[in-house]
């Protein structure tokens, strides 16, 4: 709080507000749905850091709510308590007239002085000065607290009280531009997740190469390629079972082929229409193999073997960042190194992440993976790049939507479901073109995306420069007219004692 002009002062958040406590209730007093006698309650969920939101809300009975916490216009509720570092300290202002009603214990709530501006006072609490103090109190075994006394002892830079008014209309003009300009962005984003799937959905459902198609006939035909795959599959399976009788010194026994594990074949009721010369396929049919990753605790010693696990499924490809590792010398290597072509299978996850699906192409090796993951190796005849692509599709979203298991806390989707999932099976080349087409236009939609984020991450740095400034007298000009802010805040603290002193001076009725 160095370097404020000279009409400015530096208080204390609780010598210009007056902390008020957030309302207690039992688990079995709230209800989910409005009704008489009952108030709505903000969560620290209905706080965004600069708003509150009104959705999501529970409702307590109203004699539980006193009157001092009924919010009031230019109210500042923080959420002074959470699991989440990150949540604890954000801040809202409460600017919603037809709202009564108030916050709950692990909020805690700021009513500034009638004699400061409510919207400066609110603007405050998205300051990155503000951020960065909370951030470093914030403290608890299990749960972050933001203790009242830290929050009420944080340094106010205030200035005269028409400075005040000076500075919020200018902070208005400039943050609302920059909101408009943050809101096209994210339209432009969303728009580009949109696209990003429809361009999914044409590569699996053959749109995407329909001229392709009809000016490149197949030699061979979908239904002929899966009958040659079938083949090379049982082949392999013979060739096997014969190497083993020979390692273990035996003659095949008669009809030993008849014992042959047929692989499960594609139940196509209610799948969509495929384009002439596709058919459908069974991951079953056309996996050489599926597998589950390590159990085992990873670390992060980097001389190790790197171990992928479910977050570094972004987006349909593989991140690399972070990584945790297993040793060099662990029992299940080098059987549980991931080769290159491996789709790799989330199975575990929460609902809306369940069934991320990347394909490994040698970025790093060795490499290994987690339990969560599932790791299958297609047939040289498929490109696991579809059957990932079909996955992460509208189409893969929905068929793990029908198979999932709600299990505590976590949806799954086991191995067996994964090797009875059928996908579309186009020719081979089709394969190679779909998989080449589609590579180019995600990295033009990856590009954008890059743009946009840093376009958001550019005007979220442009806000906090703006906040600094306006906290900093850099904002607009000081008016030497302007009355001190040291005379400001003596009327704060008169006001404040006289309010005391009415208090203490009550007369308590006498019973009759």
């Amino acid at each position: 709080m160095r370097g404020v002009p000279a009409s400015w002062c530096v208080s204390e958040v609780g010598e210009i507000a007056d902390l008020i406590r957030g309302v207690t209730y039992k688990k079995e007093q709230v209800q989910d749905s409005e009704q008489s006698g009952f108030f709505p309650v903000l969560r620290a969920t209905n706080i965004t850091g600069s708003s509150l939101t009104f959705d999501g809300l529970v409702f307590v009975p109203a004699e539980n709510i006193s009157d001092e916490q009924l919010l009031k216009h230019g109210d500042v509720v923080i959420a002074s308590s959470s699991g989440s570092k990150e949540i604890v300290g954000k801040a809202g202002s409460f600017n919603n007239e037809l709202f009564k009603g108030s916050f709950g214990a692990f909020c805690t709530g700021l009513r500034p002085s009638i004699e400061v501006s409510p919207s400066f006072f609110g603007y405050y609490f998205q300051t990155p000065s503000y951020r960065k103090s909370v951030s470093e109190l914030s403290a608890g075994s299990n749960i972050n607290n933001l203790k009242s006394q830290d929050l009420v002892s944080q340094k106010f830079p205030l200035p005269p009280i028409k400075e005040q008014t000076r500075i919020v209309a200018k902070l208005e003009e400039l943050l609302s531009d920059l909101d408009v300009g943050v809101a096209e962005l994210k339209a432009a984003q969303k728009k580009l997740a949109q696209y990003r799937q429809s361009l999914l959905k044409a590569a699996v459902e053959g749109a995407l190469t329909a001229e392709w198609r009809a000016k490149n006939p197949p030699t061979e035909t979908s239904a002929q390629l899966l009958e040659r795959i079938l083949t090379e599959r049982r082949a392999r399976w013979e060739a096997k079972q014969l190497a083993k009788f020979k390692e273990q010194g035996k003659t095949p026994p008669k009809d030993w082929q008849k014992k042959y594990p047929e692989p499960v074949k594609p139940d196509t009721e209610g799948l969509p229409e495929l384009p002439e010369g596709w058919v459908w396929a069974t991951i079953n049919q056309l996996a050489l193999a599926q597998k589950y990753g390590s159990s085992a605790k990873t670390n992060e010693d980097s001389n190790g073997i790197p171990v992928l696990r479910m977050g570094n499924i972004q987006g349909g490809e593989l991140d690399f960042y972070p990584l945790k590792y297993l040793p060099i010398t662990h029992n299940e290597f080098p059987d549980l190194f991931l080769e290159d072509g491996d789709m790799l299978f989330n199975r575990t996850n929460s609902p809306e992440l369940v069934g991320k699906t990347a394909v490994y192409r040698s970025q790093i090796s060795p490499c290994s993976y987690a339990s969560y993951l599932i790791s299958v190796k297609f047939t040289e005849l498929f490109m696991p790049e579809f059957a990932s692509t079909y996955i992460n599709s509208a189409f893969g979203r929905n068929w793990v939507k029908s198979v999932v298991v709600q299990q505590v806390g976590q949806a799954n989707v086991n191995g067996t479901k994964l090797a009875a999932l059928a996908v579309p099976l186009p020719p081979l080349k089709e394969q190679t073109e779909i998989v080449a087409t589609l590579e180019t236009a995600l990295t033009a939609v990856k590009e954008q995306q890059a743009a946009i984020e840093l376009a958001l991450k550019q005007s979220a740095a442009q806000r906090q420069n703006i906040l600094r400034a306006a906290f900093s007298g850099q904002l607009v000009p000081q008016d030497p007219n302007d009355e001190p802010a040291s005379v400001l805040l003596e009327h704060i603290r008169a006001e404040r004692e006289k309010r005391v002193v009415g208090k203490r001076g009550r007369k308590v009725k006498e019973p009759i």
